[in-house]
């Protein structure tokens, strides 16, 4: 309670309202030749600096109960049959969401990732890894396109791309993050971070169809705005 009274205490004070939150890994990449270059330097020097997972603190399963939850609730009630998460990651979490009724894709830019998730479920077929660029297109059509965490470390025009490519999938949702009151979304060159929200300029998207409160309480509440929300992609106009 008291992360939360931070968090709204921070707002008063305009402090989430100026969103100045800006990170880029130590040793950046700044002038690498591609983004996979950029994201296989962080998962190999393990730059977001977990223990349990290579994806970073929020998907260790501490920061990700509540999310489990309300998204096992969101594919029932959307009657989702299946579903891309990409980037997956390491699995660290998603592992634990009930997929008895969804058809599971799991698709990330690091190639060592997908190897080892391949090796690792090789003996069950109803997860299939593979590697995978958002940026790049070609991607899957399905229910749901599932993009956590992941926007946010992308610059204005990759993010611009990856909407895009998303359209082009032909697939029907895209439950992706957004931080919900931010007034002010920062321009980073990929790979590093800040909050944003879809919502505001320069990507004006509708009011999403559904919102999933994450309760982050990390940084004493800083990002207690953190959701995971729902478009319907043929509403997003890019």
């Amino acid at each position: 309670m008291l992360k939360i009274l931070r968090y709204y205490f921070r707002k008063f004070k305009g402090d989430i309202h100026a969103n100045e939150y800006i990170y880029y890994p130590k040793n950046f990449l700044s002038d690498a030749e591609n983004t996979n270059d950029v994201f296989n330097k962080i998962y190999f020097k393990n730059t977001w600096g977990s223990t349990e997972s290579s994806s970073g603190r929020g998907s260790e399963i501490q920061h990700t109960k509540t999310l489990l939850k309300k998204l096992d609730r969101l594919t029932k009630e959307f009657e989702i049959k299946s579903m891309l998460d990409a980037p997956c990651g390491d699995f660290n979490w998603m592992k634990h969401l009930d997929k008895t009724r969804i058809s599971y894709i799991g698709m990330d830019i690091v190639e060592d990732i997908i190897d080892s998730l391949n090796a690792k479920y090789a003996h069950n077929s109803k997860l299939p890894f593979q590697i995978g660029d958002i940026m790049a297109g070609g991607l899957p059509q399905v229910d749901l396109i599932f993009c956590r965490d992941c926007l946010v470390h992308f610059s204005f025009e990759d993010i611009h791309q990856s909407l895009s490519n998303f359209k082009k999938s032909g697939s029907k949702y895209l439950l992706t993050t957004s931080y919900t009151d931010r007034g002010v979304n920062r321009a980073i060159q990929t790979g590093g971070w800040r909050p944003i929200n879809l919502e505001k300029e320069p990507f004006n998207l509708p009011k999403p169809l559904k919102l999933i409160h994450e309760n982050n309480l990390d940084y004493h509440g800083m990002y207690f705005d953190k959701c995971m929300a729902l478009w319907k992609l043929s509403d997003i106009k890019i």
